[in-house]
């Protein structure tokens, strides 16, 4: 599937676009919490995998993924820090929003740890002034930079404002990170990647093609999913450039006009799509992945544990959810992880003027309702996940 949609039209390259990726991001958050652990090879445990690791465990062979067994067998001496708990990060995570915010009202979160900023605007504004910007960090490609041309004076001022942002998220909150630059968010993403970690990278007007040149295959396009690919790959279609030369009727007979024009434009580098602040979250959810879970009990107590966990995170957001949605994921042999179910209903606007055990107690006998319309409790079953969400927030009366 296509994960974000693009704007069909002209691009206007005269923008500046500033994309912030925070350098291993969960395992930065357990450093800064606990300083000690700087200097040791650090993974965050997420069941039974290193979901991130810090880059003195990445020297001795772990890597984002990787089963806990074989982590420790490459690295005897590596930390692990159960990372299941999200509260710390998430909280990270808009403290970092917040401060990109200082330097332009128009940033887009993608994820935890990564930020697009739209600076186009702050940097007409500079360039009015006697400022005279110059290039900071890597440039792709490399190569001498001949004359001063307009876009090189805005990609330079843009280096400059991003070189600002990494130094005030290191002042102020103790994060490090990469930053790319370029005249649109797709570009800016994939040359942020040259460099790593806390380092810089602005991409110059003539390196598009180059810069997708590197690019391994089709699925390594921000925007290609892998549904998407698997359907490329039916077509005889892997590479970029393979993409790059596809027939634009035979993309458009397989996916329709306009996700294929989307495609067209992806693998050449073409993104036209604004930078939209991102605002409160539309839904607030957690969930639990398991090997099995069999009973209604142990469904209970991991339902309890999700709900308790919300409510903390509902009191700190301030608004009242008027829809309850709980999903399980029931064990397939054809389709081991996509097999999702969810069932979900209003919430008695009543119900949060109780006491919190009062309230986790009722929620609790609402997601019974509803996971009992998706499992037959009377029969076996095996699930291995349940996520409980709150949606339709609204502020508090």
């Amino acid at each position: 599937m296509i994960l974000f949609f693009l704007l069909l039209g002209e691009e206007d390259t005269s923008r500046v676009i500033v994309h912030i990726d925070v350098d291993c991001f969960y395992a930065q958050v357990e450093m800064i919490r606990d300083p000690s652990l700087r200097d040791k090879p650090l993974g965050i445990q997420q069941k039974y995998i290193v979901v991130t690791c810090n880059y003195v465990a990445r020297k001795h062979g772990v890597t984002k993924l990787m089963g806990i067994k074989q982590a420790k067998e490459l690295c005897p001496e590596l930390v692990l820090v159960k990372g299941e708990d999200l509260t710390h990060y998430r909280e990270m995570s808009y403290r970092i929003t917040v401060t990109l915010q200082k330097f332009s009202p128009l940033v887009e979160r993608l994820g935890f740890d990564e930020n697009f900023v739209d600076v186009t605007e702050t940097v007409d504004a500079r360039l009015k002034s006697t400022f005279s910007p110059q290039l900071n960090g890597h440039i792709f490609p490399e190569m001498e930079i001949e004359g001063t041309y307009e876009r090189h004076k805005r990609l330079a001022c843009g280096s400059q404002i991003a070189a600002e942002m990494r130094q005030a998220l290191h002042s102020d909150l103790g994060i490090t990170c990469c930053a790319g630059i370029a005249h649109n968010k797709l570009l800016a993403k994939l040359v942020a990647g040259q460099h790593k970690p806390n380092q810089q990278t602005s991409l110059l007007p003539g390196g598009v093609g180059k810069l997708m040149g590197t690019l391994k295959t089709a699925r390594n396009i921000p925007g290609i999913g892998s549904r998407t690919f698997k359907r490329l790959q039916t077509l005889g279609i892997s590479t970029v450039q393979d993409l790059q030369d596809a027939p634009a009727d035979v993309l458009q007979a397989e996916f329709g006009s306009q996700t294929a024009q989307v495609m067209q434009q992806l693998c050449r580098g073409v993104d036209p799509s604004p930078v939209t602040p991102t605002g409160p979250p539309q839904t607030i959810s957690d969930e639990d992945s398991f090997k099995k879970c069999a009973s209604l009990q142990d469904a209970k107590e991991r339902m309890t544990g999700l709900l308790q966990s919300l409510m903390k995170r509902l009191k700190g957001d301030g608004r009242f959810p008027h829809v309850l949605r709980v999903t399980v994921r029931k064990l397939s042999a054809s389709n081991k992880w996509t097999n999702r179910e969810s069932r979900q209903c209003a919430i008695p606007s009543h119900l949060f003027g109780t006491g919190a055990e009062e309230t986790i107690s009722k929620l609790l006998d609402l997601c019974v309702v509803l996971f009992c319309k998706m499992v037959d409790v009377n029969h076996p079953f095996h699930l291995t996940l349940i996520n409980i969400c709150f949606a339709k927030l609204e502020a508090r009366s």
